[in-house]
């Protein structure tokens, strides 16, 4: 019997529903019942992780109760930003896969000695930090282009994954590699709904795709 794993989601809604696609596709299954059971709470009305992250902790703090009390077994959130919080959803006392350190492990793979971080605010700085503290150089957006950058994730958020949205995000992988990335971290759930593998000249590693495959192994082995 696999363990039943537990999301957080909402944080945005189309992050999170790629994300459980995702969990399906990587799950070696030979029938519906070898899938991986799911409990999720998809809560959109989570308090903003930048401006109020004392609200967006207590909330995520009830999320993870709840799910708890409906028998997850596992916990993981497809957001980065909210990683910052994630002190609340420990406290239900439940494993809790960390996306952020999970992505960092992995893009570590490339031996890169800068890597490029595609991510809000919040999430720039979790990301920034743990690079960092793998001795490696964070490569990050500046001035206008962290507009740019912001302007796309609302542009998913309301729906926007067409090819003026996508052509910006690529725009945006350029700048990091031409600033010295080896690699790119997409630290955001809505970078991969504008931007694949194939339009990025170094390697790109998903935050969302290392964490469904982090659950997959978690909720099997």
């Amino acid at each position: 019997m696999s363990k039943i794993l537990g999301v957080l989601g909402g944080m945005g809604p189309a992050a999170t529903v790629a994300f459980l696609a995702r969990v399906q596709a990587l799950t070696p299954a030979q029938g519906d019942a070898d899938h991986i059971r799911v409990v999720m709470d998809m809560n959109p009305q989570v308090p903003d992780r930048n401006t109020r992250p004392g609200e967006a902790e207590a909330e995520l703090a009830a999320m993870a109760s709840r799910l708890k009390a409906a028998g997850a077994e596992v916990l993981a959130m497809p957001c980065n930003t909210a990683h910052a919080q994630k002190a609340g959803i420990l406290a239900a006392g439940l494993p809790f896969i960390d996306m952020i350190a999970t992505t960092v492990a992995v893009a570590g793979g490339y031996h890169a000695r800068s890597i490029g971080i595609l991510a809000t605010p919040g999430g720039e700085g979790l990301y920034r930090a743990a690079l960092e503290a793998a001795g490696v150089r964070p490569v990050l957006l500046t001035g206008a282009d962290r507009e740019v950058f912001m302007a796309c994730v609302y542009g998913v958020k309301r729906g926007d994954t067409g090819p003026a949205n996508r052509a910006e995000m690529a725009g945006l992988a350029r700048v990091l590699v031409m600033a010295g990335a080896d690699a790119i971290i997409a630290g955001c759930t809505e970078v991969p709904l504008l931007l694949g593998a194939e339009e990025v000249s170094v390697p790109l590693v998903d935050s969302a795709e290392v964490l469904a495959r982090a659950c997959v192994d978690a909720c099997l082995r």
